[in-house]
C-alpha cells in the first residue's frame, strides 16, 4: 500500500499514524511522506503496484490538490483500476455545505473519509478491500 500527502501538505504525523494502522492490519506500506509532487505519487504507484493508495490531508487543501492528483493517477492506464482513497481535512472552511466527497468520488476516488467519519470507516474499508486480495 502507498500512503502519501498532497503536494501542498507538510504534515507527517497523520502519515505515520496511517502507516502504523495499515501495518497492524498486516499490510506492507510505502510511506511517501509530506509535500509529495503528483508525478512522484504516480511513478511510485507504477513502481510498487499497490493494492491501495491512501492520500491524507491535514492542511485543508485536500479537495483542490486531491482533484488534481486523482486526475493524474486515473490518466495512467496502468493505474486506472488501482483503489485510491482520500481523507482528512479536505477544505479550509469546514463543512460549508459543498459536497466535496461526492465530487472527489465522481472524479475517481474510490472512497472519501472526511474528518468527521473517523478511522473506523477507513479501517472497515481497508478490511473489506483486503478480503480475498493479497496484501
Amino acid at each position: 500500500m502507498v500512503v502519501t500527502s498532497v503536494s501542498s501538505d507538510a504534515h507527517t504525523w497523520n502519515l505515520v499514524h496511517l502507516q502504523l494502522v495499515l501495518e497492524e492490519l498486516g499490510h506492507q506500506v510505502v510511506n511517501l511522506g509530506a509535500c509529495v509532487p503528483d508525478d512522484l505519487v504516480v511513478s511510485e504507484c507504477l513502481r510498487t503496484r499497490p493494492a491501495l493508495v491512501v492520500v491524507s490531508s491535514v492542511n485543508g487543501h485536500g479537495y483542490r490538490d486531491g482533484l488534481r492528483l486523482i486526475g493524474r493517477i486515473r490518466a495512467n492506464p496502468d493505474l486506472a483500476r488501482t483503489p485510491v482513497v482520500i481523507g482528512g481535512k479536505l477544505g479550509i472552511n469546514g463543512s460549508d455545505g459543498r459536497d466535496r466527497a461526492g465530487s472527489l468520488r465522481s472524479s475517481g476516488f474510490d472512497a472519501v473519509f472526511e474528518r468527521a467519519t473517523g478511522m473506523d470507516s477507513f479501517i472497515s474499508f481497508v478490511t473489506q478491500l483486503s478480503v480475498g486480495v493479497g496484501k
